[in-house]
């Protein structure tokens, strides 16, 4: 367990230190590249059939990419012990973790904005939301940016680190196959609906107690900036229903409460009350409880779970270690 608990402190420092390789260097753009090729051999005239190619697509390359990291990882502890098993965990979820990607995200659009380059702000913002940007006002580019922020603590740190700590690296990199799914196929239009039917119900499924622990976890964060707690608390409590999704009302509408902002995607829904306006320094704020979140999320959260599961013998279960 030690290995595991050194890899889990490891890779979310390589991540806050590093941030993430080139795309064509990354595996998870491998994995992108790879959705993108079988796509289109689930398409089918049959609904029935196309929701069933689907759902095989899904659970077959979540569980492939599971299996095949499990492997990699149960081999490296087999044959070179221990420390090998640390390194190679260290690494595989620094990989599925984006805490300086994100950060790098936002501060691009943050520069865009501090220069009045607003089409260049809206350019940087395309890159990592689903919506149109290229009539957002300079207010909507900061609440997407924020937003974007909010929910990808979740997408792109605390979930995946949620299932490290349940299944080793394995469950890192599963539940990134299924972010990734989703991000890529589990849309409801007229194409992706039958497709990503499956992708989106695991995703759905997936961040459902991760969003949540996140949301209290960000609701402490924000006591520890100064940021405004309770408000946060109150409106998580008011506004998590408002969003689409099930889950990714809880990390917005709290940190649109500890801001003291709202939050708004035009046509679609309004988190918190505009008691101050959106700003660069907002989103420095945001920034900063994510990181914060993330550091908690592993002390509070992975480390009891990790332990209670070595005193069931899980961990030598599955990698023969103690």
């Amino acid at each position: 367990m030690i290995s595991l608990i050194l890899a889990l402190a490891a890779g979310i420092g390589l991540d806050f230190s590093f941030g993430d390789p080139r795309n064509r260097y990354h595996p998870v753009a491998w994995l992108g590249r790879a959705i993108g090729v079988f796509v289109p051999m689930l398409e089918s005239q049959n609904q029935s059939a196309e929701k069933a190619k689907g759902v095989l697509f899904a659970l077959g390359i979540t569980v492939a990419t599971g299996l095949g990291v499990y492997l990699l990882t149960y081999v490296s502890a087999y044959l070179a012990g221990a420390l090998a098993l640390a390194v190679a965990s260290a690494v595989i979820l620094k990989l599925t973790i984006a805490v300086r990607g994100m950060e790098t995200h936002a501060k691009a659009i943050m520069r865009c904005l501090e220069s009045g380059d607003l089409d260049g702000a809206r350019g940087n913002l395309s890159m990592i939301v689903r919506r149109r940007t290229d009539d957002l006002s300079e207010r909507h580019v900061l609440s997407a940016t924020i937003e974007c922020i909010s929910e990808s603590t979740v997408d792109g740190i605390t979930g995946p680190i949620f299932y490290y700590s349940l299944f080793g690296p394995a469950g890192a990199a599963a539940y990134r196959t299924i972010n990734t799914l989703d991000s890529m196929i589990g849309y409801k239009d007229e194409y992706f609906k039958h497709i990503g039917w499956m992708s989106a119900r695991l995703d759905m499924v997936a961040n459902y107690v991760p969003a949540r622990l996140t949301a209290f976890l960000m609701i402490i964060s924000a006591k520890i900036v100064g940021a405004d707690w309770m408000n946060s608390l109150r409106i998580l409590q008011r506004d998590h229903t408002k969003t689409f999704s099930p889950n990714a009302g809880y990390p917005m509408a709290t940190m649109a409460g500890a801001l003291r902002i709202r939050l708004e995607k035009i046509g679609h829904y309004s988190l918190g009350d505009e008691q101050e306006p959106a700003s660069l320094e907002k989103c420095r704020a945001a920034i900063l409880i994510m990181k914060l979140t993330t550091v908690l999320f592993a002390i509070v959260i992975s480390l009891p779970i990790m332990s209670l599961l070595y005193f069931a013998g899980w961990w030598r279960l599955l990698f023969g270690i103690s």
